[in-house]
């Protein structure tokens, strides 16, 4: 994991380089490639960086837990390696997340359809229910969502309703 990951490191090194440089702006296509690469991997190399100190500080304690006499600096050393040490795991974690590979269609866009089925206005009630509840998480993540076609009943419910919804990963 940590072969791939330097890889990484050094492949972000060469795409900031890349990008400072004033001739690569003038090719926009490939300048906005290699920013959108950079983009994504940037957050895998904070996580990497932030792991690497995290082992770091968790080895600097180590030695000074070694060299500590008094028993009150010992005990607060140890409590910092605990927090440190489930701080690491919960890193590890997360990086191991971020190296999964992505889906090819994360980056696209969603047409949400809802239609009521069988059930009349209790099924009518919950479609719109359900709706509303898909707007309020687009929203939340900052998606765009665009009422393309419903059909309300009489108490407040729907039919159908499609609407479609862009942003990144709303797939």
């Amino acid at each position: 994991m940590f072969d791939k990951l330097e890889s990484v490191v050094k492949r972000f090194q060469i795409l900031e380089s890349d990008l400072s440089n004033p001739e690569l702006i003038a090719r926009q296509k490939e300048y906005l490639q290699l920013a959108k690469e950079h983009a994504e991997i940037a957050p895998i190399v904070e996580a990497y960086q932030r792991l690497k100190r995290l082992h770091q500080d968790i080895g600097d304690n180590l030695k000074l837990l070694d060299e500590e006499q008094d028993n009150d600096m010992r005990e607060l050393i140890r409590e910092d390696i605990v927090q440190l040490r489930n701080q690491l795991e919960r890193s590890e974690v997360e990086l191991k997340l971020m190296l999964v590979p992505k889906d090819p269609n994360d980056d696209k866009n969603v047409i949400l359809e809802i239609r009521a089925g069988t059930g009349g206005e209790e099924a009518a009630l919950f479609a719109a229910v359900l709706f509303r509840m898909y707007v309020r998480y687009a929203e939340r993540l900052h998606w765009k969502v665009e009422l393309l076609d419903s059909h309300p009943t009489d108490i407040g419910g729907f039919k159908e309703v499609t609407a479609a919804i862009n942003g990144k990963g709303a797939y």
